[in-house]
C-alpha cells in the first residue's frame, strides 16, 4: 500500500514538473526539484520491486539447489529457504516446509 503511494506522489511530482516546464512563473523556479524527486521516487522503487523478491509458498524446482540457509523472513516472520539455481545463478527465496521448522 505504500509502495502505490509513492509512486503516486512520485507521478504528481512528475506531473506538477511537466506543468511547470510548459507554463513557466513561479513554479519553475522548483523545476528541477520536482523532476529528480519525482524520478528518484519511481526509479527507487521500481528497483526495490526488482530487487527484493517477496517470499514464495511454491515447491521448489527440481533443479534447484538447497544452500542449508534458514532465515526468518522480517517482513512475513515466516522461516524462510534459501534455494540456488546453477543454470541461472539466481538465488529462490521460498517459505521453508513445516517439518524444517524443527531444524
Amino acid at each position: 500500500m505504500l509502495a502505490i503511494a509513492l509512486y503516486a506522489v512520485g507521478g504528481l511530482l512528475l506531473l506538477i514538473g511537466a506543468i511547470a516546464l510548459l507554463v513557466g512563473g513561479a513554479l519553475a523556479v522548483f523545476l528541477p526539484q520536482l523532476i529528480i524527486g519525482g524520478l528518484f521516487l519511481i526509479v527507487a522503487l521500481a528497483i526495490e520491486r526488482w530487487r527484493y523478491k517477496p517470499v514464495r509458498s511454491e515447491r521448489p524446482d527440481p533443479r534447484w539447489v538447497d544452500t542449508g540457509e534458514r532465515f526468518v523472513d522480517p517482513g512475513t516472520q515466516r522461516l524462510t529457504a534459501v534455494y540456488f539455481d546453477p543454470a541461472s545463478g539466481e538465488r529462490h527465496y521460498l517459505a521453508a516446509p513445516v517439518d524444517a521448522r524443527t531444524h
